[in-house]
């Protein structure tokens, strides 16, 4: 389900109309997050940590009205409800596009997280299909061979996106705390620095509870 956003209405009609006029209307902000605690969680209830820092951004990425809009066709929507599109990695080093539905409780999310993450390495080429093709996800990665400070992405400026991009780096220890490197690429014309701040600290908040 989405909500067409009334332009007219908008706060941010003359940002959007701005941003979407470039080329590469994407902005990207890395930080490091605090695991610490979120590590030692997952790992007492045996549980994968990719797919426990994958549904905690997910949680925030659905409590923040913002990241939930998407363009399609020069319209802005907002969706009830965001998904994921990770990609998965293989033991022959290459990845295929997943598609993971977003539920309320990670107990809920774990299940249906680990069939579709175990059918794709079973598999080979990229997985593409409507679903990994779908609006309404996130595009999510780890790297967790790299501790990185900065991040990329492929980009195909003739396909109007406008999905939110979050990927993470390898972990590693300072001063006694786990660390995280999370970057986080999303359309200026939906939102700015502000929001991606709230994303952070929102999720911060969600590895230290």
């Amino acid at each position: 389900m989405r909500t067409e956003l009334p332009l007219d209405q908008w706060n941010r009609k003359e940002h959007f109309q701005f941003f979407s006029g470039f080329d590469e209307p994407f902005f990207g902000i890395v930080a490091e997050l605090d695991i610490t605690y979120a590590y030692q969680k997952a790992k007492a209830a045996n549980a994968s940590f990719f797919l426990y820092y994958l549904y905690q951004t997910l949680k925030v990425v659905n409590a923040i009205e913002e990241f939930r809009y998407r363009i399609d066709e020069g319209k802005v929507y907002c969706y009830d409800t965001i998904h994921a599109s990770p990609t998965i990695s293989r033991d022959d080093t290459t990845f295929g596009f997943g598609f993971i539905e977003f539920k309320d409780t990670f107990e809920s999310f774990l299940p249906g997280a680990l069939t579709e993450t175990e059918a794709v390495r079973q598999t080979s080429g990229l997985c593409l299909s409507d679903q990994t093709g779908r609006i309404d996800v996130i595009h999510f990665s780890a790297i967790p061979w790299t501790r990185f400070t900065g991040l990329t992405h492929a980009r195909h400026f003739a396909y109007k996106d406008s999905v939110p991009k979050v990927s993470v780096g390898k972990y590693y220890t300072q001063h006694g705390k786990m660390l995280l490197p999370v970057a986080v690429n999303v359309h200026h014309g939906l939102m700015d620095g502000y929001h991606v701040g709230k994303f952070l600290s929102e999720l911060q908040s969600l590895f230290d509870q």
